[in-house]
């Protein structure tokens, strides 16, 4: 058995905290066991792997999230990686795809598809190890896990089953997407159950799908092709227009974490980051901005603020935060990265030709930025804290704190942090993007294989 955790979604249900390279799976505001601070990334990862699936687990996502997964899992490298957000049936296709080409998998081999945002016991997981032995058992095409509802919710799916039931699975007639609440009644008393987007199929379930749409089998071609996959969802495409279908009951605790509304419940502190909440009432206040914010007889409000922005919502009204930032983005102000994350500071458009930006980079001991150049900017980095070593043009200088470090237009520079290092990088040019970067090595090892030490301090 296989397991694809989907690791998507654009970054708006969550804002300010999530952006289009931070999701609202990444965000540490949960505790586990230890009262550590984790992501839901990190909640389902570690109990995927107390139930032993996470050597069997391929993560799918997106290319901007690969840093960020990587820094939250130590060594995941089985890694789906979408060239552009689609939906989540390219997603299950390309991850197809992989595990036919890529990891060798058998055709017959069973398929478990998992949202990574759900927030459950660990039990749960173990219901999902059954959906391998029903879908062999039922010989149906897919074979779905379904949460028993606690009260008839108007933001769910619904699975709704034949009245007969001879086995300890459902067959299913059909789905309702988020009926009122009148229809969710009358759903409940039919024994429907909530859709949490758990489902399994046998590989070569989906290969077939791909062969009747004349599309390649294997991930890299797949990848090239991926343009030509349909825009939408895997229930949409392929679920509601399957004819044998069954559905397993889950009766434990589960909740979708896709508000803040839903997210503060599982909270269990008021408050994180600097700040003070004084005489409010389920009021939850998220500070990552070294500023305090003072809330003072606040009542059902949700406070997020964060380098991306502030916001101030009614708990019940910040599901609309999604629609209202529709058409607007701009470019991630924090991001996690493999070596560390980085803040923007400040952006200055001096003219048509001409733009400054100031970043706060932390590079954590041992880790590495790569060997790379830019073609439309230069970059001035003061180390403020730490010490590493600085890569210019094949030469590698030891640096510390207080040396300022002068990259001209197209210098090949890397550093890696031999203590954690913190560094105030300001680039001044003509395009300021992500996308203006030529990696040429990535690990430091190879870094060190091209290039020489020298024993001379760097010129400041």
């Amino acid at each position: 058995m296989k397991v694809v955790l989907l690791s998507g979604g654009s970054g708006k249900r969550l804002w300010p905290l999530s952006n289009d390279a931070r999701s609202k799976q990444f965000l540490k505001v949960l505790k586990n066991e230890n009262k550590e601070s984790v992501s839901m990334t990190q909640r389902v990862w570690n109990q995927l792997s107390s139930v032993n699936l996470d050597q069997s687990t391929v993560i799918a996502t997106s290319s901007a999230q690969v840093d960020m997964i990587k820094s939250q899992i130590c060594g995941m490298d089985r890694m789906v990686v979408e060239p552009e957000r689609r939906d989540t049936f390219p997603a299950i296709a390309l991850a197809a795809s992989y595990l036919y080409s890529v990891m060798k998998t058998n055709p017959e081999e069973v398929v478990i598809i998992l949202p990574v945002d759900s927030y459950v016991e660990t039990a749960f997981f173990e219901k999902v190890k059954e959906l391998e032995a029903v879908l062999h058992q039922s010989d149906a095409q897919l074979a779905l896990l379904g949460v028993k509802p606690t009260y008839p919710s108007e933001k769910y799916g619904y699975i709704v089953p034949d009245s007969k039931n001879d086995h300890n699975w459902m067959t299913v007639s059909h789905f309702k997407e988020k009926p009122d609440g009148v229809v969710a009644e009358e759903l409940i008393h039919k024994n429907s159950l909530w859709n949490c987007g758990v489902f399994a199929f046998k590989l070569e379930y989906m290969l077939s799908l791909l062969e009747n749409r004349k599309l390649p089998l294997h991930y890299e071609e797949l990848r090239q092709d991926y343009s030509a996959l349909p825009r939408t969802s895997f229930d949409y495409e392929v679920a509601e227009n399957e004819n044998h279908i069954v559905a397993l009951q889950y009766e434990g605790y589960w909740k979708d974490l896709g508000t803040w509304n839903t997210l503060s419940d599982e909270m269990e502190t008021e408050k994180l980051g600097k700040g003070l909440l004084f005489d409010c009432t389920n009021t939850h206040l998220i500070n990552e901005l070294n500023i305090p914010i003072t809330v003072i007889g606040g009542a059902n409000l949700m406070i997020a603020a964060s380098p991306d922005g502030i916001l101030v919502s009614d708990k019940e009204k910040s599901h609309l935060i999604k629609n209202i930032l529709a058409g607007h983005s701009h470019r991630p102000m924090y991001e996690e990265r493999r070596w560390g994350w980085y803040k923007v500071l400040d952006y200055t458009k001096v003219n048509e030709n001409h733009e400054v930006l100031t970043k706060r980079l932390a590079i954590t001991s041992g880790n590495n930025l790569s060997y790379q150049l830019h073609s439309y900017r230069c970059e001035v980095w003061t180390i403020i804290k730490g010490e590493g070593e600085f890569v210019c043009e094949g030469e590698i200088r030891q640096v510390k704190a207080g040396d300022v470090l002068e990259i001209p237009v197209k210098t090949r520079h890397a550093i890696r942090a031999i203590t954690d290092l913190e560094v105030i990088e300001v680039q001044s040019g003509s395009q300021l993007i992500e996308e203006d970067i030529e990696r040429i090595y990535l690990h430091w090892n190879d870094i060190e294989r091209h290039c020489h030490s020298v024993k001379s301090p760097v010129e400041v």
